[in-house]
């Protein structure tokens, strides 16, 4: 018993003297990321086009459509993009200059080869979005900037327009 109680204490004594360290701090290291300015230079002058078009082959909405949507969006002369995985919908806004529906389609393709666009159409806007008439102040049109009332058309009928068009 009293080796046992030896071997156990030379054992312990070994471990502690074995994991004690010298340093007082750890060791910092300073690795350089390269970074991308992840605003976009945009040309207010340029001609925006609207898509819409539907994806085949998403089954997630983080790992799938998020995706695709970060794909799109981090193209050259791309507004805007998103991804609705409810309605397996995308909505693109782009410079007609820099980008075509089918650059689009293939940046899709490349995200993977299960996803596949169908019904591509250019529209005035955006599914679900309102139009405002320039001047209106009613709660849908706040967040617009003047140009994007300005897109309002005089006979506009959509809800947050329909008031200021008796004007």
């Amino acid at each position: 018993m009293k080796t046992l109680k030896n071997i156990l204490t030379v054992t312990l004594l070994f471990a502690l003297l074995a994991s004690c360290k010298n340093e007082v701090s750890p060791e910092v290291k300073t690795v350089e990321v390269e970074t991308k300015d992840v605003k976009k230079n945009l040309d207010p002058d340029a001609t925006y086009a609207k898509v819409e078009f539907s994806i085949d082959g998403m089954t997630c909405a983080m790992g799938c459509a998020k995706t695709i949507e970060k794909k799109m969006a981090k193209m050259e002369g791309v507004k805007m993009a998103k991804v609705d995985f409810d309605k397996r919908l995308a909505m693109v806004e782009y410079d007609e200059a820099k980008v075509t529906p089918t650059t689009l389609e293939e940046a899709v393709a490349a995200v993977g080869d299960v996803y596949k666009v169908k019904d591509m159409k250019t529209v005035d806007q955006f599914e679900g979005e309102k139009a405002c008439k320039p001047g209106c102040t009613m709660a849908c049109c706040a967040n617009k900037s003047k140009a994007e009332k300005a897109e309002c058309k005089p006979d506009c009928n959509m809800d947050c327009c329909k008031d200021k068009n008796k004007e």
